[in-house]
């Protein structure tokens, strides 16, 4: 509206209603004795009136509409870049180096800090998943940082490295420093998360688990089947000490790993792992055979169950990004867990 025509509609409004009010006041007082016994009564009984109808009407409650709301929530339960990208690559560096001493050494498994960045190197796993960097807040970062973490794994005789840089944390000349240290586009993940009570409030996957299954914390001496399914499941079941490294994280102090038994057999697995009021969803996997049947959303239920009960704030995890024409069943399983895309994460890959 122009502020010329708002300024004039504005101010004959308030003579308006001031002198109208004035003198309907005035007008009731000379024709009607004693006006105000049956005034003031009116008035209370009016407010009385339009409280009830306020409590009671669900456009009094809410008047905006929901895909607004929605973007509401949204900006109260984003969870801080810095924050999401830390737990994650906490979690790695946990899996791998609380192993006992003779496992890492099995394994060549080392991880060095790098100012927010922390590195994680697995020499002997084959499939260089493990030998991963992240966490490197929300601050572009810079030639130098890159080139000294190359350096460790060069030092760690890794033969690939994964950078996961979250799109705040890339600078603007960014495609000229990964051309001159030799980092190429890999992977693309989606990055989610959301509040803990959000998480809560969506549908539980527990309860409609198939009968014949049922899902709950894993006890000690079960670490080692169930750190089998899920090293096996994602292929890192050789050489045996990624299993033994796996089944080591059972029972330490930010852990949590549950399971979907069928039987006495485990079909599915997932941790928990806690971090700075935060936890990351980390290993979910399900035997082949056994999908299609619920229980990784059982599974997600459980672990979101257990945040709460650690006192967690927000919730993250990763997954694939789909692609065209792709499904992706853990996006979709979190995303109807209450978890929400942040953001989509190029994993940047260095070759040595």
């Amino acid at each position: 509206m122009p502020a010329r025509t708002f300024a004039v509609w504005q101010v004959t409004g308030g003579v308006l209603w001031s002198a109208g009010l004035t003198l309907a006041g005035y007008a009731m007082g000379t024709s009607i004795p004693d006006v105000d016994r049956y005034l003031l009564p009116l008035v209370a009984l009016t407010v009385i009136v339009w409280q009830g109808i306020g409590r009671s009407t669900p456009l009094a409650r809410t008047y905006l509409p929901p895909e607004i709301q929605k973007r509401k929530i949204r900006m109260r339960t984003t969870v801080p870049t810095g924050l999401s990208e830390r737990v994650e690559i906490e979690a790695y560096a946990d899996f791998a180096a609380g192993a006992p001493l003779s496992v890492r050494q099995a394994l060549g498994a080392r991880h060095q800090r790098f100012d927010s960045a922390l590195a994680v190197a697995v020499r002997e796993d084959p499939s260089h998943f493990f030998d991963r960097v992240g966490g490197f807040g929300e601050e572009p970062v810079t030639a130098d940082l890159i080139a000294r973490i190359c350096d460790f794994y060069r030092e760690q005789g890794a033969s690939s490295a994964s950078f996961m840089l979250a799109p705040a944390s890339l600078p603007q000349d960014w495609a000229a420093i990964a051309a001159e240290l030799g980092l190429t586009e890999g992977p693309h993940f989606d990055k989610l998360g959301c509040a803990t009570d959000t998480a809560l409030a969506t549908a539980d996957g527990v309860a409609a688990l198939e009968p014949d299954l049922r899902v709950g914390p894993i006890a000690p001496d079960e670490a080692r089947e169930w750190a089998t399914v899920m090293m096996t499941t994602f292929g890192f079941n050789k050489p045996t000490g990624m299993i033994d490294m796996a089944a080591s994280c059972v029972g330490r102090p930010d852990w949590r790993q549950y399971a979907v038994w069928e039987g006495e057999r485990i079909i599915a697995v997932g941790s928990l792992y806690l971090h700075g009021g935060c936890a990351d969803m980390f290993g979910g996997a399900t035997l082949p055979e056994a999908r299609g049947r619920g229980a990784q959303s059982a599974l997600l239920t459980a672990r979101i169950r257990a945040a709460r009960d650690a006192g967690c704030r927000w919730l993250v995890a990763e997954t694939g990004t789909e692609g065209s024409g792709e499904h992706n069943t853990s996006l979709h399983n979190m995303l109807r867990a209450g978890f929400e895309r942040l953001y989509e994460r190029v994993t940047w890959v260095w070759r040595g």
